[in-house]
């Protein structure tokens, strides 16, 4: 059968894949020859998810450490699955269900709504598993995980019973009291009214104001209020009856419970200890709180002097915990002003006595149910309640005034006089100081709203109890995270754990197995039956509407997806897994939260090695966003360029700790790559090459039984021999990208590009056993080459293999493992310096502009004896490759340019082939163009102000161009001053 010109890779992806499902060629197991295990589990991406670029690039990475423990006879699991994603899976069907007219949610109620997301889960939640399969995934698909299965009206299926594993560690760890109920501060999410995760918040940079209130002094009391200088000269100095705050957001002012400056700031010394007035609501219920020193204040930024709220803000947060403050909650779940509880008139007053230390400070939940919102804001939207504040204290007198030239002023600060006062701002006209500045402003990643610090009533993981392990463990050696930089960061956020927040507002999800009776007592049990057992007999109990967040469920995924609690078979083998590969930003949320919690629920290490990347960004480093504009989609790529290509993309550009810029030109490039593989696999073909090699296993370690004679057949061995050591090399250490280099370098440079060149004289016009032993060699090493490549490039080489005429899969293929020992030393250095004087001279006829067809003369000026022995054995090749017509010793004419190689030199006389003056200034043109973009490249690099406020990556593009203008300027230098000498 003759090859078609093309690979086209949209038919045969699809038929290889099917092929490779249909023979089981992932399962656990397949193609084992040893006892030793290698597992990995893969990050299991949210059910509702498609495929984008980190999945790719992850997956990639994956897929290449597991194809080739396979190869290499290793008991090989890769654990698919999906996460249910709480969240945007209940978003996802509620959005279906109003789209098709369909009750709502609450309309339904819990049972009915959870069939419906089961019905979507069925019909909807495999896109992503099948565009995995796409990229060339060698999973075991059919031990397909999914983190809810085995839930309440979860369907009958294979996919195990993770539910079960989940609601027992609950279980168990409530009973060790690592699980408790408790009120701390958690990112709320006012659209879906559920807690959510840092992971979940986006924190954009959005036009902001910074309002500036005075707090009156109680009782009227005024202190002299000082500013000094540098020097400790006093440079304003006046009487005040208040102290000054600025806030970004002042509707939260309602539920202040003090106001702090730092202990160092000498200004507000003399009303440390007093109280001031929250400058909001009805004038006969204000209340005081106290001014306080805390650490957190910054002197320098603003007044120095910061209100705190406790139930608000996350820092306040700490500051009131630290100093016993009362911490009110006011809003309820949809983030509008509170409008429950008593009449505000009560409220206030009993919050002034526990102020005043009338009464102790009662119960979090006592402080957190009391209503401190005044009745007129009751009911408000936040930002509608904001608006109100601001106006109420500016019209009060109570705004920090300043001239409306004021330059921290912003335009929506601005306010004209009214129409009989002149009608516009004069210069000397006092105004609200309100700074427009940029925020940092938190959004849920999946409503798009605001998020707001709430004070709720929420399930925690006493993460402090069951940290030291998983420090311990990274410490001590036994997992190591990559690159180390890693290592610092995982320290960092473990050594200052807060508790995990656990529970989530919703109905998706595994509800949490905890029961109320009346009273409020808690039963912690697997079943209701078994928490009826615990309440006794009569006892009413309504169970906990929660569930679980994701990050709990999918933190057992190591245990879970193998069978724990049941000590399974696979089990037994598998766990400790081998690697895991993930994103950096996973770090803390995933990655730590597995080592924590498979520590304490089974004792032992989740994996062994952790290698962390980075997000993959477009081609200037930016990161991929749709409002930028500059998402790349994986299967569009695919669709244009063939998974393959991506793959080695992915591959390529995958250093340790480096930065991952996609650049869609890198992936046209490596597609002409399978290209040039192909055509290899056609000059094969035409030369009766193309067919299974003699033997590629290590037993016979040679492409024939006896030893080649051509010194070609026995470098491109020894070349082929060297590649397999680096690969091995570069894989064992994770670096993808010097694998890929490898054989870039190895199926381009040499093969292709060199030994098949090299080869033609023998195949055309060799004896008969010279053709013989070329084409043993060309057979093997083209096996060699697809067999070392597959592994990143599973789809094209696993065609090659077929139609080369092997009949079983390459997948399963052995990896070979000779040494470099079949390295023949004497034919490496007579074919290297064959392949170095005929670059060499191609590179100076290049530079000199010489026609490509040109035959020219050549003068040997020296030469040493291996030098001229191996001219001798491969002049024709030489002559051929080089367009060299002839050959001659002596001294170099006049008009030559030199061309050096190990143990020669060479002249190539040119002055009466080329315009000498012509080339003269056409390369000085080119070597004054490249100086004035590398002088201005110099430029920007030691310019202060562009070190300062240039990104990295646009650093390191600036470094990146400098270096390669600077060669530039070096290789043409070298040219001009060859052509002067002539």
């Amino acid at each position: 059968m003759t090859m078609e010109k093309k690979f086209d890779a949209a038919e045969a992806e699809a038929r290889i894949t099917q092929r490779w499902l249909s023979e089981k060629a992932f399962a656990a197991g397949a193609n084992a020859t040893r006892t030793d295990t290698y597992s990995v589990m893969i990050p299991p991406p949210n059910v509702t998810g498609v495929l984008h670029m980190g999945h790719a690039f992850n997956n990639t990475l994956q897929d290449i450490l597991v194809r080739w423990h396979r190869m290499r006879g290793f008991d090989t699991l890769w654990q698919p699955g999906t996460d249910h994603a709480g969240i945007a899976t209940q978003m996802v069907v509620e959005r279906q269900l109003a789209e098709t007219q369909q009750p709502g949610r609450a309309e339904l109620g819990r049972d009915k709504f959870l069939e419906k997301v089961w019905e979507w889960k069925a019909t909807s939640g495999g896109t992503i598993i099948n565009q995995l399969k796409r990229l060339g995934a060698s999973c075991d698909w059919d031990r397909e995980a999914f983190t809810m299965s085995g839930a309440p009206g979860a369907p009958a299926g294979n996919d195990g019973n993770f539910h079960d594993a989940v609601i027992k560690v609950f279980v168990e760890m409530y009973n060790k009291g690592l699980i408790y109920r408790g009120k701390r501060l958690v990112n709320w999410d006012p659209k879906f009214e559920t807690a959510i995760s840092d992971l979940e918040v986006e924190n954009i940079e959005t036009d902001g104001h910074m309002w500036h209130f005075k707090y009156p002094l109680a009782g009227g009391a005024t202190y002299t209020y000082e500013e000094k200088d540098e020097d400790g000269n006093i440079i304003l100095s006046e009487e005040r009856n208040y102290i000054s705050i600025a806030t970004t957001r002042p509707e939260t002012m309602l539920g202040d419970g003090a106001v702090a400056v730092h202990p160092s700031d000498e200004r507000y010394a003399p009303i440390v200890g007093k109280l001031c007035e929250i400058p909001v609501g009805p004038k006969e219920h204000r209340r005081l709180i106290p001014i306080i020193t805390d650490e957190y204040p910054d002197p320098d930024f603003g007044s120095g002097a910061v209100k705190i709220t406790g139930a608000h803000d996350f820092n306040d947060y700490l500051v009131a915990k630290r100093g016993g403050i009362p911490m009110y909650n006011l809003m309820d779940t949809k983030a509008a002003m509170r409008a429950d509880g008593k009449p505000y008139a009560e409220e206030a007053e009993a919050a002034q006595k526990i102020a005043n230390g009338e009464i102790p400070l009662p119960d979090e939940s006592v402080i957190a149910a009391m209503n401190l919102v005044p009745d007129a804001y009751r009911g408000m939207d936040r930002f509608e309640a904001r608006k109100a504040v601001v106006d109420d204290i500016t019209a009060e007198g109570l705004a920090v005034m300043v001239p409306a030239h004021d330059p921290r002023l912003g335009k929506a600060a601005l306010k004209p006089l009214a129409p009989e006062e002149g009608g516009e701002a004069r210069e000397d006209q006092e105004v609200p100081l309100v700074e427009a500045k940029k925020i940092m402003q938190p959004f849920g990643d999946r409503s798009k709203v605001v998020i707001e610090p709430m004070l709720t009533d929420q399930w925690f993981v006493d993460t402090d109890k069951i940290v030291g392990p998983a420090l311990d463990a990274v410490r001590d050696g036994t997992v190591k995270i990559l690159p180390e930089s890693g290592e610092k960061t995982y320290y960092h956020w473990l050594e200052n754990i807060e508790p995990w927040c656990i529970s989530r507002q919703l109905w998706w999800g595994h509800q949490i197995p905890v029961w109320f009776d009346e009273d409020g007592n808690q039963f912690c049990a697997a079943t209701e039956a078994e928490a009826r057992a615990q309440a006794g007999d009569g006892a009413v109990l309504t169970r906990d509407p929660d569930v679980l967040d994701t990050w709990f469920s999918s933190g057992l995924w190591p245990i879970g997806t193998l069978g724990w609690p049941e000590d399974t078979e696979a089990l037994q083998k598998y766990f400790p897994t081998s690697d895991l590969i993930t994103g950096q930003d996973i770090l803390f949320f995933w990655v730590a939260r597995m080592m924590m919690m498979q520590l304490a629920v089974v004792d032992d290490i989740p994996f062994n090695t952790i290698y962390l990347h980075g997000l993959v960004r477009d081609a200037k480093g930016k990161k991929m966003s749709k409002s930028t504009g500059n998402v790349i989609d994986p299967l569009d790529i695919i669709d244009e360029y063939g998974a393959d290509a991506l793959r080695f993309t992915n591959a390529a550009m995958a250093s340790l700790g480096g930065a991952l810029k996609l650049d869609t030109s890198r992936i046209a490039g490596y597609r002409n790559f399978g290209t040039k593989l192909w055509n290899a696999a056609r000059f094969a073909e035409m030369n009766d090459a193309f067919k299974p090699a003699a033997s590629h296993t290590p037993a016979i370690r040679l492409p024939y039984d006896s030893q080649p004679t051509k010194s070609v057949n026995k470098w491109i061995i020894g070349e082929t021999a060297r590649t397999l050591a680096d690969v091995n090399t570069a894989l064992d250490a994770y670096r993808f990208n010097d694998a890929a280099d490898a054989l870039y370098k190895f199926v381009w440079g040499k093969v292709c590009d060199w030994y098949l060149e090299l080869s033609k004289p023998l195949l055309m016009d060799g004896t008969d056993a010279e053709k013989e032993e070329t084409r043993a060699t060309l057979s093997w090493v083209l096996d060699q080459c697809l067999i070392l490549l597959h592994p990143i490039m599973p789809f094209i080489t696993e065609e090659l293999w077929s139609l080369k005429g092997h009949t079983t899969l390459l997948a399963h293929t052995d990896w070979p493992d000779y040494g470099t020992d079949l390295v023949d030393e004497a034919a490496d250095r007579e074919l290297n310096w064959t392949v170095q004087i005929i670059e060499n001279i191609r590179s100076t006829r290049a530079q000199m502009n010489v026609p490509a067809g040109l035959y020219v003369p050549l003068v040997q000026v020296e030469a040493d004896a291996a030098a001229t022995a191996a001219w001798a054995a491969n002049e024709a090749l030489i002559k051929r490759l080089a367009r060299v017509d002839t050959l001659t010793v002596g001294a170099a004419p006049k008009g030559s340019m030199m061309v050096g190689t190990r143990g020669a030199t060479f002249a190539l006389p040119l002055a009466d082939i080329i315009d000498v003056d012509a080339e003269k200034a056409r390369i000085s043109k080119s070597l004054a163009k490249v100086e004035k973009e590398a002088g201005g490249l110099r430029g920007r690099l030691s310019n202060p102000k562009f070190a300062a406020n240039a990104s990295a990556e646009v650093v390191e593009e600036a470094q990146a161009n400098l270096a390669l203008r600077e060669e530039e300027i070096a290789q043409l230098t070298a040219a001009l001053a060859q052509l002067n000498e002539i």
